[in-house]
């Protein structure tokens, strides 16, 4: 906690008794976010509300963003024990330590963009990687291009 702690320091007279919403453009491993709900807590915030400004990212990205394996992405995880995404997203916020969890949709992202959905690289929450080479599919099962 000590790293996010110097970055962000919640000043207890300001967040007492409130209600916080905490706002984020992404939840990807999900640790950062459950560091901050706790100082938030730790501050006397009565209720934290999280809110990601993009959908939650369920597949890896291997162009350049650093989240190679499925398995280190909280929804990807929570969605593995739910039964619906709606389950999966109860789960996160649990683990979160937030009173609610809202991501930003799919459509909503394309439009806050926007530029039509084929012009944008989605594979991070849709999975549709855009190659096909075995070669390249070979690197990814290693985790990486």
């Amino acid at each position: 906690m000590n790293l996010v702690r110097m970055k962000l320091n919640p000043v207890p007279a300001i967040v007492k008794g409130k209600e916080i919403i905490l706002i984020d453009d992404s939840i990807v491993r999900g640790t950062t976010m459950t560091r901050i709900v706790k100082l938030l807590r730790w501050a006397g915030a009565s209720k934290v509300h999280v809110r990601s400004s993009c959908p939650p990212i369920r597949f890896p990205c291997h162009y350049g963003v650093d989240f190679p394996s499925r398995e280190e992405l909280i929804f990807c995880r929570k969605e593995i024990e739910a039964s619906s995404a709606k389950e999966a997203n109860e789960l996160v916020c649990k683990e979160i330590g937030a009173d609610s969890l809202i991501y930003l949709t799919m459509e909503g992202l394309i439009e806050a963009v926007g530029f039509p959905e084929k012009d944008l690289c989605t594979v991070c929450w849709d999975g549709k990687y855009w190659f096909t080479h075995q070669r390249t599919q070979k690197y990814l099962k290693n985790g990486r291009i």
